[in-house]
């Protein structure tokens, strides 16, 4: 999907791609974790708090964490576009059981796609908040 996404960016000049529904796409970059090399995704944000951005770790209700959420947790410097706009440096923080408490239903009930997601799996999906530095 990712690379559908960027081009269907690249087709239009980026008038296409930066929303879905309600929802901003933004491109992250990570640090690999293992390679160090950097590593870009595309990800919907259910959530903007002023100028952050809440991403939901779903990797569509897998067994397993994406590799850009491990990527984060082993170095939580990344980068964030939004918008076709300049890359933003951000600190990444996975939300504490309470923040994802107060924050999972009000995503859910908006977008139920991800409470489908948290069905298929045994493992908890992880809410991550991305904060400017």
């Amino acid at each position: 999907m990712n690379s559908a996404h960027r081009l269907l960016l690249r087709v239009t000049g980026g008038r296409v791609g930066w929303m879905v529904g309600e929802m901003p796409v933004l491109e992250l970059t990570t640090t690999g974790r293992k390679s160090g090399q950097k590593r870009s995704t595309m990800l919907t944000a259910p959530l903007t708090p002023g100028d952050s951005y809440v991403v939901v770790a779903s990797r569509g209700g897998d067994d397993t964490h994406p590799a850009w959420f491990l990527n984060l947790q082993a170095d939580p410097h990344v980068t964030v576009v939004a918008k076709g706009g300049a890359p933003v440096r951000m600190i990444a923080r996975v939300a504490s059981p309470r923040e994802r408490e107060a924050m999972w239903p009000q995503i859910t009930s908006k977008y139920r796609n991800y409470a489908g997601y948290q069905k298929r799996t045994s493992r908890e999906i992880p809410l991550v908040h991305l904060e400017p530095i």
